[in-house]
């Protein structure tokens, strides 16, 4: 008898494409692959929790396991609240609100993100400096064509909600790949993790192999 295929669902960093997932490979007799798009806040007030049962409802499959990146990951978190799954593994991401750093804490507390004029954002770079600094300034230009999302409304609902998520401990048995040199998420706040040598926030394109090979081992 065929051994069923793993049903794996993608969901790709905050303002990303699924394109970002496209140097990961994986056997395809065990596999099946599925790429998720970010869909349109019904406004700036949706829950996470009622964009993640929206989300959750595109994952057709039983027992899926859910791969996030960095705002990925914190929703493959929110969306596993709602269905059954295999396994949750997030990439370059936080566990709860605790592994968050000091700059976005400040932001929150200040609420100095509400200052941010999304409506006039006409590039990427904009964006990306103000909520992560000079650090994605410097390495925007490798994955700028992958952050395709431009809607305001979706980039002010995503904003306050990397900013403001309120998970208060890890779920448990949750997998988490980080980078070394994660410039965003820095290791010192994050604990529990699989490393990877070298790795920046934006691994997920570069060190894409030795993803795929533990993400293959661990399933």
């Amino acid at each position: 008898m065929k051994t069923p295929k793993i049903p794996i669902y993608f969901i790709p960093g905050l303002a990303a494409s699924p394109k970002i997932f496209e140097f990961l490979q994986f056997p395809e007799s065990k596999f099946e692959l599925h790429y998720l798009e970010w869909l349109l806040p019904l406004s700036n007030k949706e829950s996470i929790e009622d964009y993640a049962k929206r989300m959750a409802n595109l994952v057709t499959e039983k027992n899926p396991v859910l791969i996030g990146v960095s705002f990925g990951g914190i929703m493959a978190q929110e969306m596993s609240k709602h269905i059954h799954t295999k396994k949750v593994i997030i990439i370059s991401s936080v566990k709860s609100k605790n592994e968050l750093p000091k700059r976005l804490k400040v932001l929150q507390k200040t609420k100095a993100y509400k200052l941010f004029p999304t409506k006039i954002i006409t590039n990427i770079e904009d964006f990306s400096t103000y909520i992560f600094g000079n650090f994605a300034e410097k390495r925007v230009k490798l994955y700028k064509e992958y952050l395709s999302v431009r809607d305001t409304n979706y980039l002010t609902w995503a904003i306050y909600n990397v900013i403001n998520w309120q998970q208060n401990t890890p779920i448990d048995t949750i997998i988490h790949i980080h980078g070394i040199n994660d410039g965003i998420f820095p290791i010192k706040h994050i604990k529990d993790f699989i490393p990877i040598k070298n790795g920046t926030h934006i691994m997920i394109l570069n060190k894409a192999k030795s993803i795929s090979k533990i993400i293959t081992e661990l399933l």
